[in-house]
């Protein structure tokens, strides 16, 4: 089966950026393909161009799967699964932490497939037709390479909504547990593999996490869309003299008062507060508080560029609302993981922010994914997380 493109709309693929559009294509020669099932992509001239899966209902109607001229079959996905394990091998992420990021979909040329370990047990996302239609040819690669023969899927994000698949979760191999205790830089934490945010866990975080822990000596810190407290425990294990942790998930807080205790933190130092956070912001604002550390580490405002604007006035508020509640000489700590507000326009929003809040303020770190979430330079939509450290002046 092949997709033919329109006239000079071969030129992302030449470039091996992997997504082809559907406003890019003249015609499919066979319009009854399954769903994921391999394709040509061609040029308008009939020129071999990659090989890709073919999603009939999503507006990325293909992601390339090689741009050479070889089978996309089982050793195929071997070859690429165990370079993907041998990344991280090289880039000593193990020695952090027994949770990482084994393969990163796009930006490990295996696009929609997300899988993390988590100790003795993988994770793996389909999140897309391709990834699905060869799900189960992964699994088994996956417990072959890796030796774990325990995998929990989660094949539950929105974007499978896009390309016309059902939600899954559920054992994939073996009988994995709900829950799991991970180590990253030693300390531990409790993670719901079932129903937790992602794969459990905001792995992409680990190294921020660490420099939380660095700088927090002596703050007092509002930690907002705390989740399951990554940030709030490595703040108490840096010495904050106070952690207020908040979110609106009860359960998510629930999690947070576990992994502190499971550190044997000072609980007396801690408190979690369930609310809206734009709202407690603004009562904190009102009641006259403040803090010497705010962290902001958002959920996904804007998925995609058509969202960009609304997310932009969201991003806009909360910074705004942070600086508003920092001591002089207090650090902001702020993040986006919207793939549709790049690093340029989040610094624009945060600089925004601080003018309009009357704040003198400066950029001291920028702050990004782990290397166990690699961006292919061929897939610069595969660098989502955005972080800024910034210190408020007079």
């Amino acid at each position: 089966m092949s997709i033919i493109l329109k006239t000079g709309r071969e030129k992302s693929l030449l470039r091996r950026h992997p997504w082809i559009f559907s406003g890019a294509v003249q015609r499919v020669d066979d319009p009854s393909a399954a769903s994921g099932a391999t394709v040509e992509l061609l040029s308008f001239n009939g020129d071999f161009l990659a090989r890709a899966a073919y999603s009939p209902t999503s507006q990325i109607r293909a992601r390339a799967w090689t741009f050479e001229d070889e089978p996309v079959d089982a050793e195929f996905f071997r070859r690429k699964i165990r370079a993907a394990i041998n990344t991280r091998q090289r880039s000593n992420v193990e020695r952090q932490s027994n949770a990482i990021r084994l393969i990163h979909a796009e930006s490990d040329g295996l696009p929609g497939l997300i899988v993390d370990r988590y100790g003795d047990v993988l994770v793996l996302q389909s999140l897309t037709a391709g990834a699905e239609f060869w799900k189960e040819t992964f699994a088994n690669i996956l417990v072959e390479e890796t030796g774990i023969e325990t995998i929990y899927e989660r094949s539950d994000a929105d974007v499978r909504e896009l390309e016309g698949l059902q939600p899954i979760v559920g054992p994939l191999r073996g009988t994995p547990p709900n829950q799991i205790i991970i180590t990253e830089h030693a300390l531990r934490y409790t993670v719901n593999l079932a129903s937790g945010h992602k794969t459990g866990f905001y792995l992409d975080q680990r190294a921020n996490r660490l420099r939380v822990r660095e700088l927090a000596q002596d703050c007092d810190v509002l930690d907002c869309f705390c989740y399951t407290g990554g940030f709030s425990v490595n703040a108490l294990a840096g010495g904050a003299k106070s952690v207020l942790s908040v979110d609106s998930s009860a359960d998510a807080l629930n999690l947070c008062r576990e992994n502190v205790a499971l550190n044997n933190l000072p609980v007396t130092r801690h408190s979690s507060l369930e609310g809206d956070v734009f709202q407690l912001l603004r009562k904190f604002r009102d009641e006259g508080r403040s803090f010497d550390m705010v962290i902001l580490d958002p959920p996904k405002f804007a998925p995609t560029s058509a969202q960009v604007e609304k997310a932009a006035r969201a991003y806009k508020d909360i910074n705004l609302l942070a600086f508003k509640l920092l001591r002089v000489g207090g650090m902001l700590v702020t993040f986006s993981c919207s793939s549709g507000v790049d690093a340029a326009l989040f610094q624009k929003i945060v600089a925004g922010a601080a003018l309009d809040a009357g704040a003198q303020a400066q950029i001291i770190e920028h702050l990004s994914q782990g290397a166990d979430h690699p961006v292919a330079l061929n897939f610069p939509e595969g660098a989502y997380l955005k972080g800024l450290v910034c210190v408020k002046g007079k």
